[in-house]
């Protein structure tokens, strides 16, 4: 904002002339966005795009990687990328083992971990994967070597791509190419580029108006003007439905209403601000834009009216604390002198009242309230590179906070607070499962030297070596048995007791000699015997098949119980050491953990220090610019006094 002039003379006239154009200037500069990176991020949206399209045509076949895309879907990245890195150390993934390298390195760049993520592309390359998941490779190595400035590398990664990615990657490939073309200032190839893109689906096109976007800005920056207007002029007449894209369409318009007006086209510059929405988030600066506008063509009751309504609206804006000086210096203009006075001294109120809201606002800053309920009010679960501020905190001013943490350097400094705290929660509850994990190893043990004194005795008392010499013999006797076709070797219990009731009745018999009266007890022996006889060879087959196949039952079992033996022995034997290995790995992380905590806690005092005084600069910036406002206003009052008698001298001159 321009100190406003009221003296006479030329001199006088084209210093305020110049520090309006200078005004202006400075509103250019905040009305233009940089490049690409601040309205789209060159990183990993939070899709399948970092993924391969491998899994959704065969779908997912090791179970474990499913389940890294499980938490993946889910928007719980860090859980992802450590079950993943997990899974990938114990090898449980052989068949999606390129694909997983693809969302591990994919995830390591949307974290920010550049050198990482180029690690696992450039061995990916390497090996030669197949060529979808090498041409995938390609292009995020090219997309890291253009977020660190390595613009050749990054065009030599991009003409390496031999084959054509899936969709929602190739528009990323399109936009990338564009911007590395950009960025080394050739703005004609990134212009045919674009042209391409533009004739898609609407996620193209949408894609495609960003980029515009950024050439025409960037032209604009480069001083040309003229290039860079018809890129704006797209973007600033393009009808979306999307509040995005209208969004994206008042920054165009903004930008080519204060170029229009750095060049001194005010007609041009007021049609370019009247296509800004009104309750837009450029509203205001588009209004104070328009008013400047009609005010260089000395129409200020045309420039009242945008001021007017302008200088009504929140003070937090700096645009409305312009207005608020700009509108009585259209009154001055105007020669509504004593309007113009009040004005100023009302502005003058209002700067010394937002002055001291902003002190306050600085103290509730570095008592740690912003950052408390910033977290408050936008949780979440888990660390993640896509997050962002969803709601501020309930801080008495707020709405000074706005313009700071609209900063893409606070948005992201704010990150990296979160995600210290989520890592402190994590190697806190780490620390307890190690507790847990020391019990439970505890307990193991202890239950290991319990039982294995009874199951010693119980192995013992089974005596393996006389039940082998038992199943050897059965062997002998099986054999014997089907070599001299002994029936009665597999007779029943029944069997044999009715065998030894007939060796009874035989040895009476023989004893009896040769007695007539017993034939008849002769001859019903000779049947009872040959009965017998004849089942027990009846079922000799059968019951030689089941006698063979129970040894081999026990033989297997006997085979068994001596592997468990060996297993018990082993187990002795070993045991103890692994029982130790687990508790030395214990030991060990926890002495990593206790190392990082400490370590991760002070890193989230600094990066809380840094964020809250990130804040607390922007704001004393305000607190700077409310300086000058309120200077500029006494500067102005003091003016109209002097104006004020200097006129009453020039009266009472003529009557002395």
């Amino acid at each position: 904002m321009q100190s406003p002039s009221h003296m006479d003379g030329g001199s006088s006239r084209r210093a305020g002339r110049w520090q309006r154009l200078t005004a202006v200037a400075a509103m250019l500069a905040g009305a233009m966005l940089p490049a690409f990176a601040a309205d789209r991020p060159m990183v990993p949206t939070p899709r399948i795009k970092i993924i391969t399209n491998v899994a959704e045509v065969r779908g997912v076949q090791d179970p474990h990687y499913g389940d890294s895309l499980f938490h993946f879907y889910q928007a719980r990245y860090f859980s992802a990328v450590t079950t993943l890195m997990v899974s990938q150390h114990f090898e449980r993934l052989p068949v999606h083992a390129e694909e997983a390298e693809i969302l591990r390195g994919g995830l390591f760049l949307s974290y920010g971990l550049h050198r990482e993520a180029g690690e696992v592309f450039a061995q990916l390359i390497e090996r030669g994967a197949p060529p979808p998941v090498r041409d995938r490779a390609w292009f995020y190595l090219a997309k890291i070597r253009y977020q660190r400035g390595l613009l050749a590398e990054a065009d030599d990664a991009l003409r390496r791509i031999e084959g054509t990615l899936p969709a929602d990657l190739q528009e990323d490939r399109v936009l990338l190419q564009a911007n590395v073309l950009m960025a080394r200032g050739d703005f004609t190839a990134a212009a045919g580029v674009l042209d391409g893109l533009a004739k898609g689906g609407r996620e193209q096109r949408d894609a495609s108006l960003y980029a515009r976007y950024n050439l025409g800005v960037a032209l604009v920056r480069q001083g040309e003007a003229l290039k860079g207007a018809p890129y704006l002029v797209t973007v600033g007449t393009q009808a979306t439905a999307s509040e995005e894209m209208r969004g994206l369409r008042d920054k165009a318009n903004l930008a080519l209403g204060f170029s229009a007006l750095q060049i001194g086209d005010t007609v041009l510059a007021r049609q370019y601000l009247e296509r800004v929405r009104l309750n837009g988030m450029l509203s205001n600066k588009a209004l104070l834009g328009f008013g400047w506008a009609a005010a260089e063509q000395r129409k200020y009751s045309d420039a009242l009216v945008p001021w007017t309504e302008l200088a009504q609206r929140d003070p937090g804006d700096s645009a409305v604390l312009e207005a608020k000086l700009a509108v009585p210096y259209a009154y001055a203009e105007l020669g509504a002198l004593a309007q113009a006075l009040e004005l100023y001294k009302e502005a003058i109120g209002s700067f010394d009242r937002e002055d001291a809201r902003l002190d306050e606002s600085v103290a509730s800053i570095r008592a740690g309230k912003l950052l408390d309920g910033l977290i408050e009010r936008n949780p979440g679960d888990e660390m993640g590179w896509f997050w962002n501020i969803g709601e501020l905190p309930d801080l008495p001013n707020g709405a000074h906070l706005a313009p700071v943490m609209a900063r893409h350097e606070f948005q992201e400094a704010f990150k990296n607070y979160r995600d210290l705290l989520f890592l402190a929660r994590n190697l806190r509850q780490w620390d307890e499962n190690l507790g847990v994990l020391r019990d439970m190893l505890a307990n193991r043990r202890q239950a290991f030297e319990q039982r294995l004194p009874l199951v010693r005795e119980k192995e013992r008392a089974l005596d393996l070596s006389a039940a082998e010499q038992r199943h050897d013999a059965l062997m002998v006797e099986l054999d014997r048995a089907e070599r001299e076709v002994d029936v009665a070797a597999f007779a029943s219990p029944r069997e044999r007791e009715l065998q030894q009731r007939l060796d009874r009745v035989r040895d009476v018999l023989e004893r009896s000699g040769s007695d007539p009266d017993l034939a008849a007890a002769r001859d019903r022996y000779r049947r009872v015997a040959g009965s017998l006889l004849w089942q027990q060879s009846e079922q000799f087959p059968v019951r030689l098949w089941g006698a063979r196949k129970g040894l081999i039952t026990l033989q297997n079992n006997l085979a068994q119980a001596q592997l468990r033996n060996v297993a018990l022995a082993a187990g002795q034997r070993d045991e103890p050491a692994r029982l130790d290995a687990f508790a030395a790995r214990i030991e060990a992380l926890a002495a990593r953990v206790q190392a990082m905590i400490p370590r991760v806690a002070e890193l989230t005092r600094a990066q809380q220090s840094e964020v809250q005084e990130m804040a607390v600069a922007e704001l004393l910036r305000q607190k700077e610019r409310l300086a000058t406002y309120g200077t500029q206003a006494r500067f102005a009052v003091a003016q109209i006094y002097d104006r004020a008698n200097t006129a009453k001298e020039a009266v009472r001159a003529p009557a002395q």
